[in-house]
């Protein structure tokens, strides 16, 4: 029985990235044979020696939102930091409120001179509140002009540029967090690797910030996931069904992306479908692999259900000697740091 210890390493803080490279494909990518255990060092601008003609690159298109905003209390003036979790329905969403406890239902909040309002609507019972907005005009226009990204709690420094932390092929509004992995793609990249002979396809999966969550559980198997939602197309579903018939690798940028088509995959038994719900799958040692055959990621956080899934995937042993090398190496970790490749 595995627990949260056999996945835990030493990782110095001055490996932690606190701020992206000037150059999305300039980061470094520590390139794997999951077969042999073999590491290479190279740079990020080297994966498209690893992506073959007849190959599919799957990326996840969430963009983020500037969910965190700063308001004050009507009536007294205090400050107030809200984190927006998820639309519920109308203008209502779900937030967390810090502090929490100036914020009882009913409570009036005034964002940015009053150009947005909320109230309180109903507490919830792991701490965070129902809010209604009210507000003239476009709700996402307003929040992009007043939100600020809510970066990881690991991250100190301030981002100077808020698109560094989206990725080139961001879409659909409504993640919590980047999927970080993709941070390292420019459009010239894609652009070449399409050239190549790969197919792009790209499916969405909402982050939650449940992603920073740690295992708080000994043993893993009883580790509740946060739930996510995730679509994928008919047109990408197809052209991932062809890819395969024709003997082409699936190649997954990134644990969102991973965690939506091996969902869709393990609902449909191995099969690749449109489809689109939220999923709580918690890939770790012992599951088996439906859809993915090989992936990028970023080098995550010890003991993190994303270092369980890499695990999963390429061995505990291998996986713990490569963060090993990469530490050696001092290789940049977690959000804006460099990247992983596993074949």
């Amino acid at each position: 029985m595995l627990t949260t210890e056999d996945f835990d390493f030493d990782l110095p803080e001055e490996l932690i990235a606190q701020t992206p490279l000037k150059e999305r494909t300039s980061s470094r990518l520590l390139v794997m044979n999951r077969q042999t255990g073999e590491l290479t060092d190279k740079h990020f601008y080297d994966i498209i020696d690893y992506l073959n003609p007849g190959d599919a690159l799957v990326m996840n298109n969430s963009r983020v939102l500037p969910a965190r905003l700063h308001g004050e209390k009507v009536g007294t003036g205090a400050h107030l930091e809200i984190l927006l979790l998820n639309n519920t329905v109308n203008d209502e969403w779900e937030v967390l409120i810090k502090p929490a406890k100036r914020a009882k239902v009913g409570t009036e909040i005034s964002f940015g001179d009053g150009r947005l309002k909320a109230v309180v609507k109903e507490e919830l019972d792991h701490g965070g509140r129902i809010i209604d907005f009210k507000y003239d005009g476009i709700f996402l226009e307003i929040l992009e002009s007043l939100g600020e990204m809510p970066l990881p709690p690991y991250i100190k420094e301030r981002l100077e540029d808020p698109d560094r932390y989206q990725t080139v092929y961001a879409k659909e509004n409504g993640s919590a967090a980047a999927p970080t992995a993709g941070l390292h793609f420019t459009k010239d990249l894609l652009a070449k690797i399409e050239a190549k002979g790969v197919k792009l396809v790209y499916l969405t999966l909402h982050v939650g910030l449940g992603t920073f969550r740690p295992v708080s559980v000994d043993n893993i198997a009883e580790h509740e996931m946060h739930s996510e939602f995730y679509s994928l197309s008919p047109e990408a579903a197809q052209t991932l069904n062809d890819i395969k018939a024709n003997g082409g690798r699936i190649v997954a940028v990134g644990t969102t992306s991973i965690r939506t088509l091996e969902t869709i995959g393990s609902k449909f038994e191995g099969k690749i479908q449109a489809d689109s719900g939220w999923t709580n799958i918690f890939i770790t040692p012992g599951y088996e692999f439906k859809v993915v055959d090989a992936f990028s990621t970023n080098f995550h956080l010890p003991k993190s259900t994303l270092v369980m899934l890499v695990s999963a995937f390429a061995g505990r042993e291998q996986v713990l000697a490569a963060y090993q090398h990469a530490i050696e190496e001092k290789y940049r970790f977690f959000s804006f740091g460099d990247a992983m490749l596993i074949y």
